[in-house]
C-alpha cells in the first residue's frame, strides 16, 4: 500500500512538473507574440479605416484556432462518458469544457475591441460566424456551471455529455460559416482557395509563433486539471472507504 502511494505520488509530481513547464513556456511564447505584434508586426497603412488596431487579431486568431481544442476535447469526452462510462472521458469533458470558455473568452473579448475600432460596431448580429462561435462559447459556460453548481449524478453527466457532444456541430458550421455566408467577418486568409486569400508571411509567422505557443499553454493547462480532477476524485474515494469503516 505504502509503495503504491509512494509511486503514485512520484508520477503526480513529474506530470505537476510538465504540466508546469507547458503553461511557463507557453506563457513564454504568448509574451513575445504581444511583443512581435506590437514592434515587429508590420503596418496596414490606409487599407483599414482602424490600420493600428488590427495588432490585436495577432491574439485573437491564436485564441480562436486553440479554442477549437477545447471543443474538441469537450466533444471527445463527452462521447467517451456517454458510450463507456469513462471516468477519463468525464474528466476530459470537464477540462475541454474549461478550456474552451477560457479560450473563447480571448476572442469574444478581443474581437468586439478590434470591430470597434474598425466596423464602428463591436458586434454584427447578423453575422453567422460571430454568433455561431458565441453560442459555442455558451456552452462551454453552461457546462462548466452547471458541472460545478449540481450534485454529480449519471443523469447530470448523461444530460451536459448529450449538450457536448451536440454542440460541437457548431464547430464546422463556425468554421465554414465565413466561406459560406460572406457577411462583416473577415473571410478565410489561410487556405481560403480564393482570390482574398493569403497573408504577409511576417504576418503569418506571428500567428503561428502565437498559435503555438497557446497550444503548448493549452496542453499544460490541461494536464495541470487533469491531475487536480484525479486527486479530487481519490480523495473522495478515500473518505468515502472512511465513511463505510466508520
Amino acid at each position: 500500500m505504502i509503495q503504491t502511494l509512494s509511486t503514485c505520488g512520484a508520477v503526480m509530481s513529474a506530470t505537476r512538473n510538465i504540466a508546469l513547464a507547458l503553461i511557463i513556456s507557453g506563457l513564454v511564447g504568448f509574451m513575445v507574440t504581444i511583443w512581435m505584434a506590437l514592434i515587429e508586426a508590420p503596418s496596414m497603412g490606409d487599407d483599414w479605416n482602424a490600420p493600428e488596431s488590427y495588432r490585436i487579431l495577432f491574439v485573437h486568431v491564436p485564441f480562436a484556432w486553440v479554442s477549437f481544442s477545447g471543443f474538441a476535447l469537450l466533444f471527445g469526452g463527452s462521447l467517451s462518458w456517454y458510450i463507456n462510462r469513462s471516468e477519463r472521458g468525464w474528466r476530459f469533458a470537464i477540462i475541454g469544457a474549461q478550456l474552451g470558455l477560457l479560450y473563447s473568452l480571448g476572442v469574444l473579448i478581443s474581437g468586439p475591441i478590434w470591430g470597434a475600432a474598425e466596423w464602428g460596431v463591436p458586434w454584427d448580429f447578423q453575422d453567422i460566424r460571430l454568433n455561431s462561435f458565441a453560442v459555442l462559447g455558451g456552452i462551454a459556460l453552461f457546462f462548466a456551471l452547471g458541472e460545478i453548481n449540481s450534485e454529480d449524478t449519471e443523469q447530470k453527466r448523461d444530460t451536459l455529455s448529450s449538450v457536448g457532444i451536440f454542440g460541437f456541430g457548431l464547430v464546422p458550421l463556425t468554421y465554414m460559416a465565413t466561406r459560406w455566408w460572406q457577411e462583416r467577418h473577415p473571410g478565410p486568409l489561410i487556405g481560403g482557395g480564393n482570390e482574398d486569400s493569403g497573408v504577409d508571411s511576417s504576418i503569418l509567422l506571428i500567428w503561428m509563433i502565437g498559435a503555438a505557443s497557446m497550444q503548448v499553454l493549452f496542453v499544460g493547462q490541461a494536464l495541470m486539471t487533469n491531475q487536480l480532477l484525479k486527486t479530487e476524485q481519490q480523495l473522495e474515494n478515500l473518505l468515502s472507504k472512511l465513511e463505510d469503516s466508520i
